[in-house]
C-alpha cells in the first residue's frame, strides 16, 4: 500500500512538471526566451529559481549528513551564511548591476560577459570550456542523493531512479525552456519549503522533542580521541576554522556560479529586484537552515554511519516517519534535484551554442538563425543530461575515485575562477583582461592540482589540515582571486578608457521613477 501513496505522488508530481513545459513552450521559439525568458520574469518566479537552483540533493542529503556528522547542531550556521551571504547579499551585490550591464551588453551568457566587458572573445571560449567541463561532474553529483531514498522507498536499482529522473527534467526544460524551469522551480520550491519544515518536526517528535534530542546529542564524545562532551551542541562545534571555510564556499562561491548568476539576467524591473531579494533569502533561510539544522542531529543515528557513508544518514532519520512524510520527501528531493539539473542544463547548453558553436557558424559565414540556436540548445540540453546521467552510474557502480573527487572540486573551480572578475567587472572600470586570465588558470589550475595531489600523490607526502580539503582549498582560492584580480590590474595593461566608459554608461542613465520611490525636489521650493 506505501509504494502505491510513493507512486500516486510521483505520477502527479511529474504530471504537472511535463504539462508546465508544453504550456510554456510558445515561449520558448526565440533564443532570447528559450534562455532568459524574454527577460521579463518577476520577482517570485526568479527567486524560488534562484533558490532550487542553490540547493539540491546534494545539500538535503549529502552535506547536511556530512557537516552535521562532523560540526553538529552548529551546522546550522552553514544554513543561515548561504540565507544572508548566499543569498540576500549576492542580490543586493550582484542583482540590479548584473541585469543593467549584461542587458547593455546584450550579453545571455557568463562567458559572452566576459568577452564583451574585458574585450576579449578568447575569454570567451575559456569560460564556456571551463563551464562544461566543471558542470557536467557537478551535475553527476546531483543524483547521488537519490538512491538510497528511492532504495527504501521503491527497492528498485538506482540506474532506474537516473533515468526516470534525467528523462523527465529533459522533456520539460526541452519544451518550454526558462519559463518553464522557473515555473516548475516555483513550485517544487513550494514543496521544498513544507516538506523540510514537516520533516525537521517529525524527526524532533519521534526523537522525544528539543530537549530529548538534545540532552542525547549533548552526551556524544568529540572525534579527538578525548571523552569532551557537549561539543555537538556547541555554538559553533568542534571545529570553527572548517566550519568557516564552508560557509564562506557553500554561500560566497553562489556569486561565481554561471547557473546561480544567469538567473539576474532574467530580472522584470526594479520591483522584481526588491520583492526577490526579500524572497529568495527568506526561502533560503528556510531551506537551508533547516536542512543542516537536521543535519545536526546526524550524530544520534551512528548505525547509519556504519558503512562510512554520509548519504546514509538522512534516509535513516526519514525511515522513521510516517509513509506520507516519506512520500513528500522523495519529491522534495527529487524537487531539489530536477531544479538544480535543469538550470545547469539550461546554463551549459546556453554557452556551448552561444559561445562557442554560434560564433564559429558566423566565422564561416553560415550565421545561424535564432531557430537554429533554439534547436541546438535544445540537443545539447539533452546530451548533457545524457552524459551526466552516465558518468553518476558509472560513479555509482565501479566507484571510480576519480568522478568522485571530480565532483567535489568542481563548485571550486567555477567559483574561484569566475566570482573575482564577474563582481570586479560590474564594479570596477580598471580591472583587466590579464587579471581575468589569471584567475580563470589560478581557480581552475589550482583545484586540478589539488585533483591530481588526491588521486595520485597523497600516499607520497600529506598536505597541511587547512589545504587537504576541496572545500578548503575552493574558498581559500576564491579569497585569494578577490584579493589578486584588483592587485594585478594595477600592474597590467588597462583597457581602453572611453571603450570601459561606454559600458559603465548603463549605470548613469537617467530614469523616472514613482513618488512611492524618490520625493520629487520640485516640490520642496514650494
Amino acid at each position: 500500500m506505501q509504494i502505491v501513496l510513493y507512486l500516486v505522488m510521483l505520477v502527479v508530481f511529474f504530471g504537472v512538471m511535463i504539462a508546465v513545459g508544453f504550456v510554456c513552450r510558445r515561449k520558448s521559439r526565440t533564443s532570447q526566451g528559450f534562455m532568459l525568458g524574454g527577460r521579463s520574469v518577476g520577482p517570485w518566479l526568479t527567486a524560488f529559481a534562484y533558490g532550487t537552483s542553490y540547493f539540491s540533493a546534494v545539500v538535503f542529503v549529502g552535506y547536511a549528513g556530512q557537516f552535521g556528522w562532523k560540526f553538529g547542531v552548529s551546522s546550522t550556521w552553514i544554513g543561515l551564511g548561504n540565507a544572508l551571504l548566499g543569498s540576500l547579499l549576492a542580490w543586493v551585490v550582484l542583482g540590479r548591476r548584473t541585469r543593467v550591464m549584461t542587458q547593455h551588453l546584450k550579453s545571455s551568457t557568463m562567458s559572452d560577459f566576459f568577452a564583451k566587458r574585458y574585450f576579449s572573445p578568447a575569454l570567451k571560449i575559456a569560460a564556456a570550456v571551463i563551464i562544461f567541463i566543471f558542470l557536467i561532474p557537478y551535475t553527476a553529483s546531483l543524483y547521488n542523493g537519490l538512491s538510497r531514498l528511492f532504495e527504501m522507498a521503491f527497492h528498485i536499482d538506482f540506474w532506474i531512479c537516473i533515468v526516470i529522473m534525467a528523462v523527465l527534467t529533459a522533456v520539460y526544460v526541452v519544451a518550454g525552456g526558462y519559463t518553464a524551469t522557473a515555473i516548475n522551480d516555483f513550485i517544487q520550491g513550494i514543496i521544498m519549503l513544507v516538506g523540510i519544515v514537516a520533516v525537521v518536526a517529525a524527526v524532533i517528535v519521534n526523537g522525544g522533542g528539543w530537549e530529548q534530542i538534545f540532552a542525547d546529542l549533548s552526551q556524544v564524545p568529540a572525534d579527538n580521541g578525548s571523552e569532551q562532551l557537549g561539543v555537538f551542541t556547541s555554538f559553533f562545534g568542534p571545529d570553527i576554522l572548517s566550519l568557516l571555510s564552508v560557509v564562506i564556499l557553500t554561500s560566497l562561491g553562489t556569486w561565481g556560479l554561471p547557473q546561480m548568476v544567469q538567473k539576474f539576467y532574467a530580472i522584470k524591473d526594479e520591483q522584481a529586484i526588491k520583492k526577490g531579494t526579500l524572497i529568495s533569502t527568506l526561502f533560503a533561510l528556510v531551506v537551508s537552515g533547516w536542512c543542516y539544522f537536521l543535519g545536526g542531529f546526524s550524530r544520534l543515528y551512528p548505525e547509519a554511519f556504519a558503512s562510512g557513508s554520509y548519504d546514509a544518514i538522512i534516509p535513516a532519520m526519514v525511515s522513521e516517519l510516517s509513509p506520507f512524510l516519506i512520500g513528500l520527501v522523495i519529491i522534495l528531493v527529487l524537487s531539489a534535484s530536477m531544479s538544480t539539473l535543469s538550470s545547469l542544463a539550461m546554463a551549459s547548453s546556453a554557452s556551448l551554442t552561444i559561445d562557442l558553436i554560434s560564433p564559429a557558424a558566423r566565422s564561416r559565414n553560415k550565421p545561424l538563425t535564432d531557430g537554429q540556436e533554439v534547436f541546438i540548445m535544445r540537443v545539447l540540453i539533452v546530451v548533457f543530461v545524457v552524459i551526466s546521467a552516465v558518468i553518476a552510474i558509472v560513479q555509482y557502480y565501479g566507484n571510480f575515485s576519480f568522478i568522485a573527487q571530480m565532483m567535489g572540486v568542481s563548485w571550486g573551480a567555477l567559483a574561484g575562477a569566475f566570482l573575482a572578475p564577474f563582481l570586479y567587472g560590474l564594479y570596477w572600470k580598471k580591472t583587466t583582461k590579464a587579471s581575468v586570465w589569471f584567475s580563470f588558470c589560478f581557480g581552475v589550475g589550482v583545484m586540478v592540482l589539488y585533483l591530481i595531489y588526491d588521486l595520485a600523490l597523497s600516499s607520497y607526502f600529506t598536505l597541511p589540515a587547512f589545504l587537504d580539503s576541496s572545500l578548503t582549498l575552493g574558498s581559500l582560492v576564491m579569497l585569494l582571486n578577490l584579493a589578486l584580480v584588483p592587485l594585478i590590474s594595477l600592474f597590467t595593461q588597462k583597457p581602453d578608457a572611453d571603450k570601459v566608459d561606454e559600458i559603465f554608461s548603463c549605470y548613469d542613465r537617467t530614469i523616472t521613477v514613482h513618488m512611492t520611490t524618490a520625493l520629487d525636489e520640485a516640490d520642496k521650493k514650494k
